[in-house]
């Protein structure tokens, strides 16, 4: 249960930071998550665990915050600053692929004892992000559109732009997190694992953002909360 216990309280901690940066700063702290989230779920994503009788790679919870801050965005900031949100995601992948290339290009000192565990890791790091920008502009640019798609149809049928986040929150995230579970595994993996562990992968990785989607619903409320008590007249 070690595994499961680790991803339920990863879930909590992560979504309470992204809320925790957005009242310290604003649309600013959601930018500020999108970066680390963007590095940090590249790197996570290597790692390969069982949990929930499921195989399953890390670094879907930290792709779920990013869906989470573009939604916040998209609600409260319109839908250019959601597509900043996913512009800066994709330079920061693209910067951390040059940063962590050139390190292999340096001749390791003989007592240096780091190199082969940074090569590991990185070695693949290249395909993954490649991978993960395309899959990312795809996904996150449709997310933002099926989400403002959602809020059209919801306040012209009913008159009122405030009801319904729940579904233009989850109608736009569980279809475009099943596109990113199915282009993400096969485009970075494909090759490295056999058919049939990309479609376990596919399948668990796709419960978790079924997951974690649901999960986030109550996170934008409280986004919503906090931005109307704290600054829609400051």
């Amino acid at each position: 249960m070690q595994n499961e216990i680790l991803l339920i309280l990863s879930l909590i901690v992560t979504y309470t930071i992204v809320l925790g940066l957005f009242r310290l700063f604003r649309d600013q702290g959601l930018y500020l998550w999108t970066i680390v989230a963007t590095i940090s779920a590249n790197i996570e994503v290597l790692i390969l665990i069982n949990a929930f009788g499921m195989e399953m790679t890390l670094g879907n919870i930290l792709f779920a915050s990013t869906f989470l801050v573009t939604d916040i965005l998209s609600e409260l900031y319109g839908k250019k600053a959601a597509q900043t949100a996913v512009w800066m995601g994709i330079a920061t992948s693209v910067i951390f692929i040059l940063i962590s290339q050139s390190w292999m290009l340096y001749l390791p000192n003989e007592n240096d004892f780091a190199s082969p565990a940074i090569r590991t890791v990185f070695s693949n790091t290249p395909r993954l992000m490649l991978v993960g920008i395309a899959v990312y502009v795809a996904v996150q640019f449709f997310d933002v559109w099926a989400y403002h798609r959602w809020w059209e149809f919801t306040s012209r049928k009913f008159g009122d732009r405030k009801r319904f986040l729940w579904l233009r929150n989850n109608g736009s995230t569980l279809i475009s997190q099943f596109l990113n579970a199915v282009l993400f595994t096969f485009g970075a993996f494909f090759g490295t694992y056999n058919i049939p562990s990309l479609i376990s992968i596919t399948l668990s990785s796709y419960v978790i953002f079924i997951a974690t989607s649901l999960a986030d619903t109550p996170f934008v409320y409280l986004a919503r909360y906090i931005y109307n008590r704290n600054f829609s007249e400051k």
